[in-house]
């Protein structure tokens, strides 16, 4: 399973993560590191697990229901 973590990188290069985590053993990560002013596309694919819990939801099918019909 891919998880995704978000941090900080201090100019000497210690890792901050924003929340604790804990594995029952080592993992490997990668770490992507972003300019200071994230475009657009980078912020939609940083936001969309945060978005994902609202997009999934029921009354969020029923809303936009109008758009699925068939023409």
């Amino acid at each position: 399973m891919l998880e995704a973590l978000e941090a900080t990188i201090d100019p000497d290069g210690t890792v901050h993560l924003r929340e604790p985590v804990r594995f029952p053993a080592a993992r490997r990560a990668l770490v992507i590191v972003l300019d200071d002013g994230a475009s657009k596309a980078e912020t939609a694919v940083l936001s969309e697990r945060a978005l994902a819990a609202d997009w999934d939801r029921a009354e969020e099918e029923e809303a936009w229901a109008h758009l699925q019909r068939d023409r």
